[in-house]
Parts: C-alpha cells; sequence; structure tokens
C-alpha cells in the first residue's frame, strides 16, 4: 500500500497545478486559516484542501528532535494522499539523509509507509506552510506545515541533510572506501602491506642479482682477453649473453610486480565499494522482507483477535471453510494459518499441544508408549478396515524468515528444513496418489477406439493435479533406498511399487500393474528452486502407460507446479504448460494446456484445454475443463466444407456431445485440520503389516510429526539425514580407494529397478525388474539396507 500512496502523491499536483482555496499563500509568520473538520475539511479539490482538519484535530507538526531517537527530527506533518483524502496527518522522521513517514509515532516499531533519499531529492518551498519533496518523479511527497515557523525549521533541516547526505556520497566517490567497515579497512591495509613488503623483497633481490650479474659480466669479459682456445671463447660468449638475458629479464618480472602492485592500490577502493554496495543491497532486501513478514504477522493477529474461530474445529487454527488463491476474489490474505515471529526459535512448541487430538486410532496413544509399540498397536486391523482420519494438525509458530532468507535461488531438496514445513506423507506416498482415480485407466483398458481411449488417459493425466490444489506442504524427502508399497489387487484391481533410486539429484521410480489390464511406470526427477516470492517446481522424466490388449503404448511428461506468496500472504498453488499425450503405436496425439492464473483474464481458474487429433492432424474430440474440479469431452462432427476451428466451435456448442470424463472427488470431512488430504491420502501412511523395512509407513520422523510430536519428529529428521550422510560418505570413500588401487568398484544400484534404455523413448530410466512381491510373500527383506 505504501507504493500505491506513493504513486498517488507522485501524480497528485500541488496547488500551482490545481489551484484551490488554500492555494493562495498565508501572511508571513501566521497560521493559514483552514476549515475545521466540522465544515468537511480533507474533501477538498486540491492539496491544501484538507489539512486544517486535521490541524485541528491533531496539532501542526512537532518540531521534536526525539530525544534519545538518534533521529535529525520528527514530529507531525500533513501529506497529500489525494482529490479524496486530501492532507492527512502522518509521523515523519528525519535520519541518516532518509525522510521516513508512518501513520502513528506507534507504527514506527513495525510499519514504515515510504522513505525518500534526500540526497537525490529536491526541495521546494510553494508558500508559507507548503513544500515539496522529490526524487525526480518516481517518489514526490507534497508536505504541510502547521505554521510558517515549523515550515522553516523542517526546510532547514531537511536542506542540512541533503548537504550532509551528498558530501558523504562524493566522498564515497572520491574515495570509495568511506563506508567500509573498519574490519575491512584493517584486511585491506594488511593486505596492501604484505603485498609492498613481498615487492620490496622482489626489489632487493633484483638489486643483488644486478650487482651479481655485473660481476659475472665482468669476470666473463676478463676470460675473454685471455688466450684460451677458440671453441672455449665461444663458450664464454654464449654464457655472457645468457647472464645478460637472464638479468634483463629479472628485471622486467620487478617491473611488472611494481606495476601490478600500483594497480591493485589504484583500484583496490573501487573493489571494495562495489563489494560493499553489494552487501548493503543484500541487507536491505533482507530487512525489507523481515519487515514484510513482521506486518504480516501484525495484521494477522489483529485479524485473529477479532474474529470468532468456529467452535467446530477448536485448536486447530484454520477456519472450516476452503482457503482460496486471491485469483478466486478473495479480498484479504491474512487469515493464512502460519505466523511470522522475529525470534532465534524455530517452533515454539506447548508440551500439552501434541497428545490432545480425538477421533483417530492412532492419536489416543500415550506418550509415555514407545513409538515401535504404538507402531505395532497401529498395525491392527488395518487391512479390514481402511482409516478415515489422523490426528488434527497442530497450529505451530515458525519464524519462517529465519529459514527462508538463505535458501533465495537454491534448490529445494538441498535446504534442510524443519517439519513445520511438511505433510506427514514423503514423495514416494505423493507419487503413488496419481492413482487415486485409476479407474479412468480401467474404463480406457475397455475403449475399442485409441481415440476414445487417449481421452481418458488425457483426464488421468488431468486428474493426478486435483490432490494438489489446497496442499500447499511439502512432502518429505525421501532417503536413498527408501520404498512405498499400496497393495490394493483385492479392492481395486493394482498394486503399486516406488524406490528412491537416486539421492542427488532426488528420482523416484514407480511401477503400477492392474489386473484390468493396463501398467503404469515412471521415473520422476524433482527440481525445484525458491526465487523468494515464489517456488518452482519442475518435475521432469517421462510417464508410460501401456494397455495389454490393444498394445497402446502413451507416453507424457508433467507441467510446472508454482507455489506463490512463500514469504507474505496466503499461499496458492497454481499449474501451468503444456502436455504432449502420444500413442506410440497409433501415433494420436493429444495436447493438453494449462492456463496459468492472470488477475486480468476472464477466463475461469486453473483452466485447462485439449484436442485429440489423428496422425493426420485431424481433430475428433475437444477437451475442456479445470485441473481441480473435472474434464468434459466433445465429439467433433466435421461437415463438408467446415475448417477445423469451426468444427470444434460447433463442437463446444453442442451440449448433447459433451461426455464427462473426470469429476473430482469431495474432501473428506474436517479435511482442512488433516492437511487437506484426499481419502486415499489419509490411508496411505496407515500402518500395514508385511511391508518391507525399507516402506515409507516405518519412518519415524514422518510417524511422529503425523502423531502430532513436531519436536521429536525434528530431531529424528536430523538423525535420519546425518545417517544418510555417512552412508554416501562411506560410499564416496570406497570408489575413492577403488580408483586409487585401480580395483573395480560397483555404483549404488537400486534394490527392485534397475536402469535400462527405453525403447520407445530412447530415454535411460529405472524400470522394474521384480522380486519384490515374491519377496513380500516369502516374507525375505534380507536384501533390504538399514535406512531408518
Amino acid at each position: 500500500m505504501a507504493e500505491l500512496r506513493t504513486a498517488a502523491a507522485a501524480v497528485g499536483p500541488g496547488p500551482a497545478a490545481l489551484p484551490g482555496p488554500m492555494a493562495l499563500p498565508a501572511a508571513p509568520g501566521s497560521a493559514p486559516a483552514l476549515p475545521s473538520p466540522a465544515a468537511g475539511g480533507g474533501a477538498g479539490p486540491g492539496p491544501g484542501a484538507g489539512a486544517a482538519a486535521a490541524a485541528a484535530a491533531g496539532g501542526g507538526g512537532s518540531g521534536s528532535g526525539g530525544a534519545g531517537s538518534g533521529s535529525a527530527r520528527e514530529g507531525w506533518l500533513f501529506k497529500w494522499t489525494n482529490y479524496i483524502k486530501g492532507y492527512q496527518r502522518r509521523w515523519f522522521v528525519l535520519s541518516n539523509g532518509l525522510l521516513s513517514y508512518y501513520r502513528s509515532k506507534a507504527e514506527m516499531r513495525h510499519t514504515c509507509r515510504g522513505t525518500i533519499n534526500l540526497a537525490t531529492a529536491n526541495i521546494t518551498v510553494e508558500d508559507s506552510c507548503n513544500f515539496i519533496i522529490s526524487n525526480g518523479g518516481a517518489q514526490t511527497y507534497h508536505l504541510k506545515a502547521s505554521s510558517e515557523v515549523e515550515r522553516q525549521r523542517w526546510v532547514t533541516a531537511l536542506e542540512l541533510a541533503k548537504a550532509k547526505a551528498v558530501k558523504m556520497l562524493e566522498e564515497s566517490d572520491d574515495s570509495g572506501d568511506e563506508s567500509v567497515s573498519q574490519t575491512d579497512k584493517t584486511e585491506l591495509q594488511s593486505t596492501l602491506r604484505t603485498l609492498s613488503s613481498k615487492v620490496e623483497d622482489l626489489s632487493t633481490c633484483n638489486d643483488l642479482i644486478a650487482k651479481h650479474g655485473t660481476a659475472l659480466q665482468r669476470s666473463l669479459s676478463e676470460l675473454e682477453t685471455l688466450r684460451l682456445p677458440a671453441e672455449s671463447t665461444e663458450k664464454i660468449k654464449q654464457v655472457n649473453e645468457r647472464a645478460t638475458l637472464f638479468r634483463i629479464t629479472s628485471n622486467a618480472m620487478i617491473n611488472a610486480c611494481r606495476d601490478f602492485l600500483m594497480l591493485a592500490q589504484t583500484h583496490s577502493k573501487k573493489w571494495q565499494k562495489s563489494l560493499q554496495h553489494e552487501r548493503d543491497q543484500r541487507i536491505r532486501l533482507e530487512e525489507t522482507l523481515e519487515q514484510l513478514a513482521k506486518q504480516h504477522n501484525h495484521l494477522e493477529r489483529a485479524f485473529r483477535g477479532a474474529t470468532v474461530l468456529p467452535a467446530s474445529a477448536p485448536g486447530t487454527g484454520g477456519s472450516a471453510k476452503d482457503p482460496c488463491c486471491p485469483a478466486k476474489g478473495d479480498l484479504s490474505d491474512e487469515d493464512d494459518d502460519n505466523e511470522f515471529f522475529d525470534a532465534p526459535e524455530i517452533i515454539t512448541m506447548p508440551e500439552s499441544m501434541g497428545h490432545k487430538r480425538t477421533g483417530s486410532n492412532i492419536s489416543g496413544t500415550s506418550s509415555d508408549i514407545s513409538l515401535d509399540e504404538q507402531y505395532k498397536h497401529q498395525v491392527e486391523d488395518t487391512k479390514k478396515e481402511k482409516r478415515t482420519r489422523i490426528p488434527y494438525k497442530p497450529n505451530y509458530s515458525l519464524n519462517l524468515w529465519s529459514i527462508m532468507k538463505n535458501c533465495i535461488g537454491k534448490e529445494l531438496s538441498k535446504i534442510p528444513m524443519p517439519v513445520n514445513f511438511n505433510e506427514p506423507l514423503s514423495m514416494l506416498q505423493r507419487l503413488t496418489e496419481d492413482l487415486e482415480y485409476h479407474e479412468l485407466l480401467d474404463r480406457a483398458a475397455k475403449c475399442e477406439s485409441s481415440l476414445e481411449q487417449l481421452c481418458y488417459v488425457a483426464a488421468f493425466t488431468v486428474s493426478s493435479y486435483s490432490t494438489t490444489v489446497f496442499r500447499t506442504s511439502k512432502p518429505f524427502n525421501p532417503l536413498l533406498g527408501e520404498t512405498f508399497e499400496l497393495d490394493r489387487l483385492e479392492e481395486n484391481g493394482y498394486r503399486s511399487l516406488c524406490e528412491q533410486v537416486s539421492h542427488h539429484p532426488p528420482a523416484a521410480a514407480h511401477h503400477a500393474d492392474s489386473k484390468h489390464g493396463w501398467t503404469l511406470r515412471q521415473e520422476i526427477k524433482i527440481t525445484s528452486k525458491f526465487r523468494g516470492k515464489y517456488l518452482s517446481i519442475m518435475p521432469l522424466g517421462t510417464i508410460h502407460c501401456v494397455f495389454h490388449s490393444s498394445g497402446n503404448h502413451y507416453t507424457w511428461k508433467k507441467v510446472t507446479t508454482t507455489v506463490h506468496n512463500i514469504i507474505v500472504g496466503k499461499l496458492w498453488i497454481d499449474q501451468s504448460g503444456e502436455i504432449e499425450i502420444v500413442n506410440h503405436k497409433t501415433g494420436d496425439k493429444c495436447n493438453l494446456k494449462f492456463v496459468p492464473y492472470s488477475y486480468f483474464s476472464r477466463d475461469v481458474a486453473r483452466k485447462v484445454t485439449g484436442e485429440v487429433t489423428d496422425p493426420a492432424g485431424k481433430v475428433h474430440f475437444v477437451l475442456l475443463g479445470t485441473w481441480d474440479e473435472k474434464m468434459d469431452c466433445y465429439k467433433v462432427t466435421q461437415g463438408a466444407g467446415d475448417n477445423g476451428a469451426e468444427g470444434r466451435q460447433r463442437a463446444h456448442e453442442a451440449e448433447d456431445s459433451r461426455v464427462l470424463l473426470w469429476k473430482r472427488n469431495p474432501l473428506p470431512k474436517y479435511a482442512e485440520n488433516m492437511y487437506y488430504f484426499s481419502e486415499l491420502a489419509l490411508t496411505l501412511n496407515a500402518p500395514e503389516s508385511g511391508t518391507a523395512p525399507t516402506d515409507s509407513r516405518w519412518r519415524p520422523d514422518q510417524r511422529l510429526m503425523e502423531n502430532g510430536r513436531w519436536d521429536e519428529a525434528n530431531a529424528e529428521k536430523q538423525r535420519l539425514e546425518e545417517k544418510q550422510r555417512i552412508s554416501r560418505k562411506r560410499r564416496e570413500a570406497e570408489a575413492a580407494r577403488a580408483t586409487e588401487d585401480g580395483t573395480p568398484y560397483d555404483p549404488y544400484k537400486p534394490l527392485w529397478f534397475e536402469r535400462k534404455k527405453d525403447p520407445v523413448t530412447q530415454e535411460l530410466a529405472h524400470v522394474y525388474k521384480g522380486g519384490y512381491w515374491e519377496s513380500k510373500e516369502k516374507q525375505d527383506w534380507t536384501l533390504c539396507p538399514d535406512i531408518f
């Protein structure tokens, strides 16, 4: 808002531009005759129209220098805002060549409304009380004091501050090191002294070389005068020439060193100044973002203080309604569940919060029971009945900025983060969630037409994003060798296996088979970048879907996921990009376009469009929908003379040809308190007997987090990461020894997948090699590593 106010002030003309009742100067030394608040001051047409109302209400600018505040001057002034509100009373602070303003004196602690640098500003006096400060158009403040004396005090203080700021700027330009800290100066002077002493040493060596070289040449000349054989004379001449050449070379070296020292002395100040400038810029950016986080927290607290939470979800900190992104017309983003505190602690956990959850078969366990004992109790009867609830998400506060300020520009998988950012599922389980709408592939397997089959495959592709609409937390990064199985052969006719096959870069392989006649496999590498305001997640890798009866083989890739408002505001997720689904047997294609959200677009949010074409490029079906709700299919019927565009338009108009391909299942009750998990997601981390010891369900930090014991989960997460780090270093050391010894060394290989060249895409990918389900049947897990 401060930027909007500053911009409004920049375009708001002064009295000279738009004359109003107060455009005429008042008598020198007297306060202007201003209308009282009762007279409606503040809504006048010109910059001078509303100042007196505030003056009558709150007095004029205070000339207080702010004892103990460290400011050159601070006090009340009236600032022009716009033609509706006119002049408004603001608290101004002049300090260190900067003029800042606030709505009140109390606001100085948390919210600065605007700042202008006087070193590049122009100060113009308009009349007895009005003056303008502008830095060339980007910022313009139309200000009014309560009296001519008060105005003169401010103008004098501003002119002095400006002169001082300009002088400091010029001195900085000349010397280049005035803003450098004392430590940097000491280091610089020490380095220059060292360089000088080294050059002096070289000069001494040069003198010695010159002295001994002269003596050597004199001795050689004396040898030439002696009567020696012709061969010896020739040799002496050669030695003399080489000695002369050596002397010349040494002199050149000394001169070059001296030139280097002079160059270093000349440019070191400029380099130091540039370095300090970059440091200052970084510090200012950090302070600005930290200030934004504080403001957001302040506003959020005020909002919560004025809002009565629904009684149905006590202690959860969330509302019963689903949060929407600003794209949906939300007027406020102060109802986010995250709180930001400027404190050294990352997590603040009341001891009593972690064990008061009810409504779950695993939440009633006592804190004095070990995790293994809890897990054994939870395993019972999970095969018979799928769980429908998990412990509610605790509302723990988090100093988000203390973590994120060091992460800008880095890859997310390499940033150590507390479990506060996570949901109690691993990336392998999130990958398995792609199968939530497996019935789309079951229907596709029954299609006789490959084009109709492609429509269902496209709908399945879009459906995999429906679970992400409210899921703003990140899953746990799997450990190398971690697995996850989902055996739904009896209930739904399929079973799935995932394994983490690489840690850096993180990559997971997934294989699913269905007795309804299809196989799905993929290897996904996740790359992500944190950009300050948003987080981009780019999945790399190809997804394969093969139908057994027809032999149709489909491939596609995923689009980019973007998480917005990472630091300040309500988190919301968007999907953007294009997907091309190709049937490698028939040549049919489907092009899906995920339209990125735009505030200025009238289109429906999260829109997805697509066309199904045959090998000749003829459009047979048009797809339309959203990735968070549903997908419809329209059959294109083109008559003679119809071109493709007209045919597609006719397909949209023909409502009777519409077929609903997919519709999102409703979320479970109270999903907002359970990380917005779907019905499938709620069951993924439920304990199951007989799974591999590397299965994600056995991961202790994830289990502790799900049970609300986040302090313990963070400690366990650090232990697991350190254990994985030690294992990686041991493998690297073994590889280095094998290289030195010349002995063969086998790098890490996944247990259930092997890397092969795909015959269709010609890409190297990890493919399931078999053996897992056989090992599960025998309960033979001797090959599994100890990763937990």
